[in-house]
């Protein structure tokens, strides 16, 4: 399998700790596209030309990162980071999906800042701020920890991990001791520590 990825996206991210967690990371090619750049070997794989993207050993193509960690997780033989019914697998994604949500108001404001100042909207830079600092409390009321490890789990230690990583003026750590507890402990994994992110 190849897995298209760029090194800084926790979306990428996400799927490479998977792959390690499920013990796939020696059947998987991880190859550095470059999105901006309209890689070709990426736009052929993904017409959105957006990483990640998982080339499956039939050829087809898998995007979208909860949907790719779920084909790991399930091909894997690993324990399962997201229960296949009932009402864990939902507690499980609504963790899942609130954390995604933190993340994407984080690549919003990445983008744009890499705006040209005077195109700038100071109004949807609050706006995202704001937002990203609400989910981020939902996060911390919700008190996840780091086992037992679930999609939910690492989901929110890519976010936090990343939102210091890109936005290293906000403060997300006061007031937010479970999110640091959390942290601390994932980040001492071998999925997480062979996948941080880099410039």
């Amino acid at each position: 399998m190849k897995l298209y990825i760029t090194p800084p996206s926790p979306f990428a991210r996400k799927c490479r700790i998977v792959a390690r967690e499920a013990g796939l990371s020696d059947h998987i090619e991880e190859i550095v596209a470059d999105p901006y750049a309209s890689a070709p070997e990426l736009l052929a794989a993904n017409p959105l030309v957006q990483v990640p993207v998982l080339i499956a050993d039939d050829g087809e193509p898998i995007t979208d990162s909860p949907v790719i960690c779920e084909y790991l997780d399930a091909l894997g033989g690993g324990l399962r980071l997201l229960p296949a019914e009932g009402p864990e697998r939902w507690r499980v994604k609504r963790l899942e999906t609130l954390a995604n949500g933190v993340l994407e108001m984080g690549v919003k404001l990445v983008l744009e800042k890499r705006r040209p100042e005077p195109e700038r909207s100071p109004s949807w830079i609050e706006r995202w701020t704001r937002n990203m600092g609400l989910g981020l409390d939902a996060l911390e009321a919700a008190a996840p920890r780091a086992d037992p490890l679930d999609m939910g789990v690492i989901t929110t230690g890519v976010a936090v991990t990343w939102i210091g990583f890109r936005h290293p003026d906000f403060d997300w750590k006061t007031g937010r001791p479970n999110l640091v507890a959390l942290q601390e402990a994932l980040e001492a994994r071998d999925s997480f520590r062979q996948t941080r992110p880099v410039p």
